[in-house]
Formats: structure tokens, C-alpha cells, sequence
């Protein structure tokens, strides 16, 4: 009997069935991080994870080297990451499962990552590692084994726009900019990641925390898809660019429009990291335009 194919969400239950049923078929990746302490993710996972959760991490694994003006988390080298993933034993066709304990915005990352590989057999743990534990699931130590899987890139599925087109945007108009970062952080107050506070001129916000109900599981389909129809009008979801501070948790706003039956946004990988890295820039400051 095939399995069910999950491109978006798949809940603790219905992992904990996959796993049980035919372990083999699901390749799980732990993405737990802290941008405060960027060990603390992997020391969790050895701690106790999934059973079978390979651990991928942010800055080593899941983004691209620095030089100052791409951003703090670049895009990963599309064949480095393939390298990566096929190293430790993804097949092609193999349904993944991505998990953190943040409200999914590193296991969104994930999830945007293989889409944009080519590979739609991918879902976030709804509710994450909370949910798991939650659902009374087990957790282990057991490192999984080193087996070298057959992993290879298609064309994306998801997709992307660089900086020259958000600026030529700020004139055109032809794309609507949400940011996901935090009202503060958007409005220009309590900036400590990055050179200078604000917005990009024009950018709606909508917080990536707000896809989530209070338990950490994603709103239905119907209640985000009225909410973003509530922020965005009439825009096409085709002409919409998603970023944050870094590409990471625009991810999350990416997956809950894909929930919504809202498909075909891109997103800016460099987003405020990159944007504010050139004064030259213009800034904006203040509430929702």
C-alpha cells in the first residue's frame, strides 16, 4: 500500500504511525537552534531526539558562507547541500520530516530548502518536538547510522529574487514585500542582529509567530488564508516576496501560505541582513504602511 505523500504538515500522530509502520521510509531531520548559542541545538539533540533524526545545522549545514553583504544566513551551494543530504542517507522520493522546538522557524528553512531542491516529499512536524512529547512519543539517543543515500536535485519548486529586484520593486510596484520579523524589529526598535533598524520601503509585516495558534501547531487552512487575504487584498500570491531578518523565518510565512492553498511566493534569501548591509539603501521606520 504506498503512504500518504506529506508537502506540508504532518502531525505527531501520524509520524509516529509512518515510523512505527515502515521506518525506513521517513528520513527526519532535527533543525533545533539558537542564534545565542549556536551549539545548543546539536547538544539537544544528543540530549534526545526522534527516533532516526539525523541533526542538520543552521550555519554550517543549511546556509552559505558570509563576506559581509549577503546577508547572515545565505542561500547553502544548491550541490554542497545535495553533498550533504545524500551523505546522510536520503533517497530519492524518501518522504522527510523536519522538527525543532521554536515554532518551526528552523524546520521551515528545511522544508523551504528541499522545495527548492526539487523534492516536495517534505513536511514540518506540526507543533514540533512539544507536540511529540506531547503525544506521549518516545525520544532517544540512538545516533542514526552513516549510509550513503541516492539524493539528487530537480528543478525548484520554490523560488527566489535578489536585492536588485526589491529595489527595482520600490519603483515598480509589482510585488508586495511581507516581512516576518517581529512588529518591533520591523517598526525599527530593539534592533541588536543587524547594522541599522526598520523596514524595506513598502514591506507589510506579518510576524511569523502569528501562523501559529497557542500550542505551537499552524492556524487551519481557512484562518490563514483569510488572514493573509486580510493583509495582502488582491495581490496575487505570485506577487508576493517574502523575507525577515535573515531568509530563515520567512520560511514559516512561506509554508503557512502554501497551507492556505496560497502558492507561488518567492522569497528574499538575503532579506534585512543583506538589504540594511548598504547604506545606500533606503530605510523605512514606523507601523504597517
Amino acid at each position: 500500500m504506498p503512504h500518504t505523500h506529506y508537502t506540508t504538515l504532518i502531525s505527531a500522530t501520524n509520524l509516529a504511525e509512518r515510523l512505527t509502520a515502515a521506518p525506513g521510509s521517513v528520513f527526519v531531520i532535527d533543525c533545533r537552534f539558537d542564534l545565542a548559542d549556536t551549539d545548543a541545538g546539536e547538544k539537544a539533540w544528543l540530549a534526545g531526539h526522534l527516533p532516526g533524526a539525523h541533526y542538520l545545522h543552521l550555519d554550517r549545514d543549511l546556509s552559505g558562507p558570509k563576506n559581509g553583504s549577503n546577508g547572515r544566513h545565505p542561500l547553502p551551494d544548491r550541490a554542497r547541500l545535495v553533498e550533504t543530504l545524500e551523505s546522510r542517507g536520503l533517497k530519492q522520493g524518501q518522504q522527510v520530516v523536519a522538527y525543532d522546538a521554536q515554532g518551526g522557524m528552523y524546520a521551515a528553512r528545511v522544508w523551504w530548502l528541499l522545495r527548492w531542491l526539487g523534492h516536495d516529499a517534505v513536511a514540518l512536524l506540526d507543533g514540533g518536538l512539544q507536540a511529540w512529547e506531547a503525544a506521549g512519543q518516545p525520544l532517544t539517543q540512538d545516533v542514526p547510522p552513516q549510509n550513503t543515500g541516492d539524493f539528487k536535485a530537480a528543478a525548484p519548486l520554490a523560488v527566489t529574487i535578489d536585492t536588485q529586484a526589491v529595489e527595482r520593486n520600490l519603483h515598480s510596484k509589482e510585488r508586495v514585500v511581507v516581512d516576518a520579523r517581529a512588529p518591533d524589529r520591523y517598526r525599527g526598535e530593539n534592533e541588536t542582529l543587524d547594522r541599522v533598524g526598520g523596514h524595506i520601503p513598502g514591506a507589510l509585516n506579518r510576524f511569523f509567530k502569528d501562523n501559529l495558534t497557542a500550542d505551537g501547531r499552524f492556524k487551519p487552512a481557512h484562518t490563514l488564508r483569510e488572514e493573509f487575504h486580510a493583509l495582502l487584498g488582491d495581490t496575487s500570491p505570485e506577487h508576493v516576496v517574502l523575507q525577515c531578518g535573515s531568509g530563515v523565518t520567512a520560511c514559516v510565512n512561506s509554508l503557512a501560505m502554501e497551507v492556505a492553498g496560497l502558492h507561488g511566493s518567492a522569497l528574499y534569501p538575503g532579506s534585512w541582513s543583506e538589504w540594511s548591509s548598504d547604506p545606500k539603501r533606503p530605510v523605512a521606520t514606523g507601523a504597517n504602511p
